[in-house]
């Protein structure tokens, strides 16, 4: 049994989302084939379901907030699964102008504006997706027809200080950050990709990341609560479909699955 995710082998299947917000893991676990799990395993922040999705074994776990959290999940759940895939569905903020509030945003890789990985890696190496896993996650998003867009993310370490918040009572460091970031060409900010891809990274697994866009940093907009519902069902729409996406791509290559309930 794990120390903090409170999980061992058999309690959770290789297709693995991984949510920030236990709220957005009941969303998932509504999406279970019946009979539905209706207790998950939960210690601490972290709660888990495993079960079901069109047949297919499938876990959410729900990690909390930040790369720290990521690491924590990340690290006891490989205690748990063999050579699993992971697709964190989460919330950012979106730096371009033209991105709008409910669109989809498919990470490519992240720059890591936090120091959970350094435990592991040195500063210059790269937070990237797994490449059949970003392909998987373009194909469902095309394949449901919702609006998104790929590129770069930021993950911060924080939710003010490394966002460059301003208005409140400690100012940023650094101002202009999101000016910056989004003048090189970084689509978004949110807290936990970078910590997923380079640990998956080291054990070649295949992760990637797909959020929904709460908040137009240009134009200070933040998601009306009617619309953050729907923007959270596209995300996981995406997410379980890139699932899907890369059980076809398995199947074709003549890779058996290797789990079972």
């Amino acid at each position: 049994m794990q120390y903090h995710v409170g999980l061992a082998r058999g309690d959770v299947a290789p297709s693995i989302l991984l949510v920030g917000d236990r709220a957005r893991a009941e969303l998932v676990r509504e999406r279970f084939d019946a009979p539905r799990p209706r207790i998950g395993k939960g210690a601490r922040e972290y709660w888990t379901y495993t079960g079901r999705v069109r047949g297919r074994p499938t876990s959410v776990i729900a990690t909390g907030m930040g790369c720290d959290n990521t690491e924590i999940a990340l690290v006891e759940l490989l205690a748990c699964v063999d050579r699993p895939d992971l697709v964190r569905v989460g919330s950012c903020g979106a730096l371009q102008p033209d991105a709008r509030l409910g669109d989809l945003i498919i990470s490519s890789g992240a720059l890591r504006l936090e120091a959970t990985t350094l435990g592991f890696v040195d500063a210059e190496y790269p937070a990237v997706a797994h490449h059949e896993m970003t392909l998987a996650l373009l194909t469902a998003a095309a394949r449901a027809g919702h609006r998104h867009r790929l590129g770069l993310t930021a993950t911060a370490a924080g939710f003010y200080g490394w966002q460059a918040r301003r208005g409140g009572p400690f100012a940023p460091r650094v101002p202009d950050l999101d000016a910056r970031l989004a003048a090189w060409g970084v689509e978004n900010f949110e807290m936990e990709a970078s910590a997923l891809f380079v640990l998956a990274s080291l054990k070649k697994l295949r992760a990637g990341c797909v959020c929904a866009v709460f908040a137009e940093r240009p134009r200070d907009r933040f998601i009306a609560g009617r619309d953050k519902r729907a923007a959270e069902e596209r995300a996981i729409d995406v997410g379980l479909g890139a699932l899907e996406v890369l059980a076809d791509m398995d199947a074709k290559r003549g890779r058996a699955p290797h789990f079972t309930l």
